[in-house]
């Protein structure tokens, strides 16, 4: 029987001020790149607190829109994709080498994941920078509509589904957009959301014993 284990991520590397807070609580960091936030001296910060928890780090890229933060719709060419998503990642593993640290994963931040999870073309000019790279992991949407699982795949990588407690979904199994009612959940109903997928984590199990 092959286990299952949950690894809980966060969007870290952003400037915030409770990011020493945040990371004894997490498993895997993900630090933004530069594109949608970020900068070399926020990048050493957040890998010099991963390693202290023993955090696996890993890259954030995301549209290059700061004024945005990365969470407006915006269009590409795939090569220039594939082009800024690279220059991220490697961004963010210099510094990491310098500090003795190895990147573990790729997630992408904000509206260019979502945009990714029912776009195949931009889905593969994604992955196709993770593969460059050389980072094994990717995280993308869980479920059978995300292209983005199918694409990291293809791309030689490893997929790894992910969950978001506090996110409401779509019927088609992806987000509701933010600003959409419904696309945030309140803490009651994410903890509901979050403890649901744990009942059904567990029965997954007992039924393959």
């Amino acid at each position: 029987m092959t286990e299952r284990r949950i690894d809980l991520n966060a969007d870290l590397g952003e400037g915030s001020e409770h990011e020493a807070a945040i990371m004894p609580f997490v498993t895997s960091a993900n630090i933004a790149c530069g594109g949608h936030a970020g900068d070399r001296e926020n990048m050493r910060e957040s890998l010099r607190l991963a390693a202290h928890h023993g955090v696996a780090a890993g890259a954030h890229p995301g549209f290059p829109d700061r004024e945005g933060f990365g969470r407006r719709e915006l269009h590409f060419p795939p090569a220039e994709v594939t082009a800024f998503v690279r220059e991220q990642i490697e961004a963010l593993k210099a510094v990491a080498a310098r500090q003795g640290v190895r990147l573990a994963h790729v997630k992408p931040h904000g509206m260019l994941y979502n945009m990714a999870v029912k776009d195949a073309v931009l889905a593969a000019a994604i992955a196709r920078a993770a593969a460059d790279s050389g980072v094994p992991l990717y995280y993308g949407l869980a479920g059978q509509h995300s292209v983005m699982l199918l694409e990291a795949r293809l791309a030689g990588l490893r997929p790894i589904g992910e969950g978001f407690a506090d996110r409401g979904y779509a019927p088609d199994g992806s987000l509701w957009p933010r600003g959409q009612a419904g696309a945030l959940l309140e803490q009651e109903a994410a903890v509901a959301q979050g403890s649901l997928w744990r009942y059904r984590a567990r029965r997954w199990r007992s039924a393959a014993k």
